[in-house]
């Protein structure tokens, strides 16, 4: 179906207002509705383009993917959080890590975790089984954040100190935070400042590069065939088959941060997302507990049995649908283009709306209902495939993403087997989006046993 195009230069009342009211998701969603599914956006000194119809997708991250890069608009990320790791390199640099990398998250790739996961969700709901009944909400954006950190850090590093644990993750929130919060500033102090926001990212930082040089430097200072058999060591010692070398330090730290941040973050705001939409829609809760206990006995679930779970992975799509952690993404024009007859400038700036995308009602039937049926296979194959990314498009697709469901799917049979979660009464969430999805007053939820 044709896209429509517009143009969209609110007052910068309209703006502030619209960010009271509705945050920053609702404002981007109101720019869809003034606009259209591509519309140049000027909001006071900044322009871009908004991209939601699926063609268009398509045309950016596929067809003509050589015209867009992650250039001026991931600046700030390489400088302050993740420097020319995988999500941020472009070019023959970015080239060269996919291809080192890819094999490693294959869906037979990250099967090789799949014991890990399932020994630390084993030892969480052992943890969730003092919390549940006591009347005491617990956040569960937290609880999920801890949880998939325990994951990454493990799947990483062969790491298990909470300690340890504790401080990194609560370092890289502070430093994701920052960067976010400068990047939505128009106004930015110098770094060298010293506020006590700068001042908490650099202890941050510092804290993190100083953790991740310390578990490579340990790891050199052993015999090679007694490093433990994870993500750092394949890192370490999978040579380029260009040139022959192994990744530098330097690009070490890099995508060790990036894995860190990438492969926890998201895999919490979908589970935590989950046990939201799971508790407000019953009819769901009751056939996703079907299919577990009829699959599922006391015994943690094997890979087959998973397998054996296909309503489950419903509901994890339509979460993803509904709720994609990454709610917009952006890339650079690197050369002049021309989309639906409107000529992109080089150096334009495309802003890719997942979250609206999914709700586009020329591809979703009653787009905001929570539907797991959308995803049987037959009509899943029936839809255009570029309506639905939640993990970006393209060769730019997150080399994450076979990771990232194995665990959700992994998680969800594992506590919703076990438990039940309801949001504490009264309570409305307000989601909006700070760089990843988030929820402004959280999701206290009361955890009852099964």
């Amino acid at each position: 179906m044709k896209a429509s195009t517009g143009e969209y230069a609110p007052s910068r009342f309209e703006i502030l207002r619209t960010v009271r009211r509705h945050g920053r998701l609702g404002l981007m969603q109101h720019i869809w509705r003034s606009g259209g599914d591509l519309t140049h956006v000027r909001l006071g000194s900044r322009a871009f383009f908004m991209v939601v119809h699926p063609e268009h997708v398509r045309h950016i991250s596929v067809t003509q993917r050589q015209k867009y890069e992650k250039r001026q608009s991931y600046q700030l990320a390489r400088d302050l959080l993740l420097g020319h790791g995988l999500l941020t390199s472009n070019g023959e640099e970015w080239r060269r890590q996919r291809k080192l990398m890819a094999p490693f998250f294959t869906p037979r790739g990250v099967e090789k975790y799949f014991p890990i996961m399932v020994a630390d969700t084993q030892r969480f709901i052992e943890r969730w089984r003092t919390l549940q009944g006591t009347g005491r909400p617990v956040e569960m954006i937290d609880e999920m954040m801890l949880l998939t950190a325990h994951v990454i850090v493990h799947c990483l590093f062969s790491t298990q100190s909470d300690e340890t644990l504790l401080s990194l993750k609560g370092a890289v929130e502070t430093m994701i935070g920052f960067v976010s919060n400068r990047g939505a500033s128009s106004f930015k102090l110098p770094l060298w400042l010293p506020t006590p926001g700068n001042l908490r990212f650099h202890r941050a930082r510092e804290l993190v590069n100083t953790y991740l040089r310390q578990v490579i430097a340990q790891r050199r200072a052993q015999p090679p065939e007694q490093w433990p058999e994870d993500l750092l060591t394949k890192l370490m010692v999978t040579p380029d088959e260009e040139t022959g070398t192994v990744m530098s330090e330097q690009l070490l730290l890099d995508n060790g941060i990036t894995m860190f941040f990438a492969g926890h973050e998201t895999t919490a705001r979908t589970m935590t997302f989950l046990w939201y939409a799971v508790s407000q829609h019953p009819e769901v809760e009751a056939r996703l507990h079907a299919e577990l206990d009829a699959v599922l006995g006391e015994a943690p679930p094997t890979l087959e049995d998973l397998r054996k779970l296909p309503y489950t992975l419903q509901v994890i799509k339509e979460v993803l649908r509904l709720y994609p952690a990454a709610p917009l993404y952006i890339r650079d024009a690197i050369v002049e283009d021309e989309l639906e007859g409107v000529r992109i400038p080089a150096g334009s700036r495309m802003l890719l709306f997942p979250y609206a995308t999914h709700r586009h009602p020329d591809f979703w039937e009653e787009p905001e209902r929570f539907d797991p049926e959308r995803w049987l296979p037959e009509r899943e194959a029936e839809r255009d495939p570029h309506a639905y990314h939640p993990f970006a498009a393209g060769q730019r697709i997150c080399v994450g993403n076979n990771f990232s469901l194995l665990e959700t799917h992994l998680l969800t049979a594992m506590l919703l087997r076990r438990f039940k979660a309801r949001l504490v009464p009264g309570h409305q969430p307000r989601i909006d989006s700070a760089g990843t999805l988030v929820v402004r007053n959280g999701i206290p939820m009361l955890l009852e046993a099964r």
